[in-house]
C-alpha cells in the first residue's frame, strides 16, 4: 500500500478532519518532503493538509516539476533575451513548449524532455512513456507531431547491466514511436562509464500548427467544464516520474520506487487525431496533458493560469481500478490522457468528436470564480488550495555550490605528455580504432529500429548531421533539428561544455543549409544537494545563457534533470557527467534544396572551412586510446560559428554545397571517413595546406577536435564562389581533396571503404546482437 493509501486509512481524511486533527502525523518524508517543506504547506494552509493535498503537494513541489533547485538560475535564460532573438518567438519559455513562427503562417513547436530514472528502473516503459509525454507536450500546443529524436546515453558498453538498459530502451523509443507514425529523425548515442546507474533518456518532438492554431494551458470562463479525455486511471505511474526523478540511486535501487508509467502509443496515436479535430472545431478554451504529477499537475496549472478557480469532483475520474484512493487518483502518472477546459455552449460538438475517436470522456469539474481549487470526494471536501501555491509558489532553493575541489587536478592532467602516432600506419591505426570505437561507430543498429521516413516528409536523417523535415506540401518550407552535447568537455568545464554543445547543434542545422532560429535543452546532472554538481548546473546555464544571446538564438523551453548521482559526494566521478543536451531549430525555405553530410559523385572539391589549433584534451583520441580524460576542452569561438553557419547557409541558398560535415568528435579524419561512406564514395585528401597554414602537426590536423569547421563539397567550375564567399565572411578557407575512388586518402595514410565499413559497422552489433 503507498503512503498515500495509508495516510487516508481508515476513513476519508476531509478538509474539515483535517482542520480538527492538526497533530496527526503524516507521511509527508515518504513522498519525498523535507520537514521544512511540510511546515510550509501546513502554514499556507493555516492547518495541516489532507492526505490529497499532501499527495498533491508533494509531486507538484517535487524536483521533477517544481524546478526547485534550478529555476533561480533558469531565469537567466529570460533575463539576457534581446529584440533580435524574440522576433519570430510566438511562444516562450513557460508553456508546455515553445512555439516559432517559421513564416507563410506556418508555425513550429519543439521541446526536449528527460526519463532518466523510469528508464533504469524499466528501460521498455520509461524509454516508450517518454516519448509519449514529450509527444503530449506537442499536441497540448494545438500542433500536430511530425517528428522525434532521441538522446541516449548508457554505460560502458562492456558492463553486465548495459544490455538491459540498451535493449529496452531502444525498443521502447521504436515501439512508441513507430506505431505513432512519427519518423525519428536523429539523436546521439553515447557509452560512458559515468551513466552505468543512471542512464539519459531525453526524447524531443516537434510539431507544426498555423498561428492561428496555438492553445495555451488555463482555465478561464466562470462555469466552462472541465474534461478530462483518453486513457483511464490507473495505479501505474503512482508518482512516478515526478518523485522517482527527484532523488538518487542507492546501491542500484531507488529509495522509493513508484510504478513506472505504462504506455499505449495506439491509444495516443487516436487522440493525437482527436486533439487535432477538436482544434480544428475551435470547441477548447484551454488544454493540458497530464504527464509527471497527473491530474495534480493538470488541475493546479489550469486553475492557476486561469482567471478564476476550479471545483472538481474526483468520484467522475474514470479508473481502470477501482481500489485506488483519493491520493493515488491525485498522483497517477498514467499515460495518453488530456484535461480540457470547454465552454457549455461547445460541449455537445466536443462529446460527438472524442465519441467518433472512440475516447473515452468525462466532466470532472467547472471553472469558477472562487480563486481556489477544491476537490471533493465521496461527497466530502478533501482539497481546498490556493492553486498557485500548488503549481507555481513552491519551495525555491538558493543551492549552495562552488568549484569542486578536484577541479583543477582534473584540468591539470592535459594530453601534452601522451604518445601521439606519427607515421602513416600509426596514423591509419589510430582512424581505424577511433572509426570502430562505441561512441563514434555507425549508430545503425540503433537507428535502423526507427522507422525515418513514415510520413513522407523527411528530407534527411540519421546519419547526417541534421534531420529536416517538410512543413508545408506546397512550397516545400521545412525545419532542420540536431541535437548535442559531451558530457566529456562539460567535465572539463562545464560553462564551456554547455557552449561547445549549443555550437554543435546550431552549426548542424547550418550545414544541413538551415537558418538556426531557437533552442531547447535538457540539462542533465547530478544532485542538487551535492556543491559539486550545483556547481556545474549553474556554469553550464551561465554558459548556455550568454551563448545564446551571442548567437541570438532564444531558449524556447525544456527540462532539467537532476540526482543523477551514484557516488559517495565530493569525489570526481560521484556523477554522471554534466550533460547538457542541446537542440537546435533552423529553418529552409526549400528541403529539396537541403545538403546532406557525405558526397555522392567524384570529382567535387572538398574544402575545410574555418582553422585547426592544436586541441585533444577531453577528445575521442584521448578516451579510446589513452582511456584519459583531462585538461580543457576546445576553445569557444561563438563569432567563429555564427559567421561559419552563414557561409553554410549561403551556399545551399546559392547552390554551391553539394555536401557538407562538421568537425566536432574525432575531427578531420573522421568527417572525411563518414562523408565518404555515406554514399560509397572515397576522397584524395592532403593536411598539408593545414599544417603550414595553422602550425600544427598531421596528427592535430587530423585528429584535433577544434570547433567552428566544417567541410564543403563544391563542383569544381563553382569552388572559386565558395572560398570567394568564405573570405568576405571572414572564415578561413582551404582546399584539401577532391573525390573519387573507393579509399580515403590523406596523403601516405590510405583507409580503403571496405576497411572502413567494416570498422564503422560491426562495433555496436557485437556487444549486443
Amino acid at each position: 500500500m503507498s503512503a498515500a493509501a495509508r495516510a487516508e486509512q481508515p476513513s476519508l481524511d476531509t478538509v474539515e478532519n483535517a482542520a480538527a486533527t492538526p497533530d496527526e502525523v503524516q507521511p509527508y518524508a515518504e513522498l519525498g518532503l523535507k520537514p521544512d517543506e511540510y511546515q510550509r504547506i501546513r502554514d499556507i494552509l493555516g492547518r495541516r493538509p489532507t492526505a490529497a493535498e499532501l499527495a498533491m503537494y508533494s509531486v507538484m513541489w517535487s524536483e521533477h516539476c517544481s524546478y526547485k533547485s534550478s529555476k533561480v538560475h533558469l531565469r537567466k535564460f529570460g533575463e539576457r533575451v534581446t529584440p533580435e532573438m524574440t522576433k519570430n518567438l510566438l511562444v516562450g519559455i513557460g508553456e508546455n513548449a515553445g512555439v516559432v513562427d517559421i513564416g507563410d503562417g506556418w508555425a513550429v513547436t519543439f521541446k526536449v524532455e528527460s526519463h532518466n530514472h523510469p528508464s533504469f528502473v524499466e528501460p521498455y516503459q520509461g524509454a516508450a512513456t517518454g516519448v509519449g509525454g514529450i509527444v503530449r507536450d506537442i499536441i497540448s500546443m494545438g500542433a500536430r507531431p511530425v517528428a522525434v529524436m532521441d538522446q541516449l546515453r548508457f554505460g560502458d558498453v562492456n558492463h553486465p547491466d548495459t544490455a538491459r538498459v540498451v535493449h529496452g530502451v531502444v525498443s521502447g523509443v521504436g515501439g512508441y514511436g513507430n506505431s505513432l507514425g512519427l519518423p525519428n529523425i536523429g539523436g546521439e548515442l553515447v557509452f560512458d562509464g559515468s551513466y552505468q546507474g543512471n542512464p539519459l533518456v531525453n526524447a524531443l518532438c516537434v510539431g507544426v500548427l498555423r498561428h492561428e492554431d496555438i492553445h495555451l494551458a488555463n482555465a478561464s470562463g466562470v462555469g466552462n467544464k472541465v474534461i478530462l479525455f483518453g486513457a483511464r486511471t490507473g495505479g501505474d505511474g503512482i508518482g512516478g516520474a515526478s518523485i522517482l526523478a527527484s532523488e538518487t540511486f542507492e546501491d542500484g535501487v531507488p529509495a522509493k520506487r513508484p510504478s513506472v508509467q505504462v504506455g499505449d502509443p495506439f491509444m495516443e496515436k487516436v487522440l493525437i487525431e482527436c486533439c487535432l479535430e477538436l482544434y480544428a472545431a475551435k470547441v477548447v478554451e484551454g488544454i493540458q496533458d497530464l504527464g509527471a504529477a497527473g491530474i495534480s499537475c493538470a488541475t493546479s496549472e489550469l486553475a492557476s493560469n486561469g482567471e478564476g478557480g476550479m471545483h472538481v469532483f474526483l468520484d467522475d475520474v474514470l479508473l481502470r481500478d477501482p481500489s485506488l484512493n483519493a491520493g493515488e487518483i491525485l498522483m497517477s502518472e498514467s499515460q495518453e490522457r488530456m484535461m480540457a477546459v470547454v465552454t457549455p455552449a461547445r460541449l455537445d460538438e466536443f462529446m460527438a468528436i472524442t465519441k467518433k475517436w472512440d475516447v473515452e470522456t468525462s466532466i470532472v469539474g467547472e471553472v469558477n470564480d472562487s480563486g481556489r481549487l477544491t476537490i471533493d470526494h465521496h461527497g466530502q471536501r478533501i482539497v481546498d488550495v490556493d492553486p498557485r501555491t500548488v503549481a507555481h509558489e513552491g519551495p525555491t532553493y538558493h543551492r549552495p555550490y562552488a568549484r569542486p575541489a578536484w577541479q583543477d587536478a582534473l584540468v591539470a592532467s592535459t594530453t601534452a605528455d601522451l604518445p601521439r602516432p606519427v607515421t602513416a600506419d600509426e596514423l591509419k591505426a589510430t582512424a581505424l580504432r577511433l572509426l570502430a570505437s562505441p561512441n563514434l561507430a555507425s549508430k545503425a543498429w540503433v537507428t535502423d529500429q526507427y522507422d525515418r521516413f513514415v510520413q513522407g516528409n523527411t528530407a534527411l536523417a540519421q546519419p547526417d548531421d541534421g534531420g529536416v523535415v517538410r512543413v508545408d506540401e506546397s512550397t516545400h518550407l521545412g525545419v532542420a533539428l540536431a541535437t548535442d552535447a559531451n558530457g566529456r568537455y562539460a567535465k572539463l568545464d562545464p560553462r564551456t561544455g554547455a557552449q561547445l554543445a549549443l555550437a554543435e547543434a546550431y552549426r548542424n542545422v547550418a550545414t544541413a543549409g538551415a537558418v538556426p532560429m531557437a533552442v531547447t535543452d535538457c540539462l542533465n546532472f547530478g544532485s542538487p544537494e551535492n556543491p559539486d554538481s550545483m556547481w556545474q548546473l549553474v556554469e553550464a546555464i551561465e554558459g548556455l545563457a550568454d551563448a545564446c544571446q551571442e548567437l541570438a538564438v532564444p531558449v524556447t523551453g525544456g527540462n532539467v534533470s537532476l540526482y543523477n548521482e551514484t557516488g559517495a559526494p565530493g569525489l570526481v566521478d560521484s556523477a554522471i557527467h554534466p550533460t547538457p543536451v542541446v537542440g537546435v531549430l533552423g529553418v529552409l525555405s526549400d528541403v529539396r534544396t537541403a545538403v546532406p553530410s557525405g558526397w555522392r559523385t567524384s570529382g567535387l572539391r572538398v574544402l575545410l572551412l574555418g582553422a585547426t589549433a592544436d586541441e585533444l584534451d577531453g577528445s575521442v583520441w584521448a578516451d579510446v586510446v589513452h582511456q584519459h580524460l583531462g585538461g580543457v576542452p576546445p576553445r569557444v569561438d561563438l563569432a567563429a560559428e555564427r559567421a561559419l553557419a552563414s557561409v553554410l547557409v549561403g551556399a545551399r541558398e546559392a547552390g554551391l554545397a553539394v555536401a557538407a560535415h562538421d568537425l566536432s568528435e574525432g575531427g578531420l579524419v573522421q568527417a572525411l571517413l563518414e562523408s565518404s561512406l555515406r554514399y560509397g564514395v572515397g576522397v584524395q585528401a592532403s593536411t598539408a595546406g593545414i599544417e603550414a597554414r595553422d602550425g600544427v602537426s598531421a596528427f592535430a590536423a587530423l585528429f584535433s577536435e577544434t570547433t567552428a569547421r566544417a567541410l564543403v563539397a563544391v563542383d569544381r567550375a563553382r569552388e572559386a564562389e565558395l572560398v570567394a564567399a568564405a573570405s568576405a565572411a571572414g572564415v578561413p578557407v582551404l582546399a584539401i581533396g577532391t573525390t573519387g575512388g573507393d579509399a580515403v586518402v590523406v596523403d601516405d595514410v590510405t583507409v580503403a571503404l571496405d576497411e572502413a565499413r567494416t570498422a564503422h559497422e560491426g562495433t555496436l552489433p557485437t556487444y549486443f546482437g
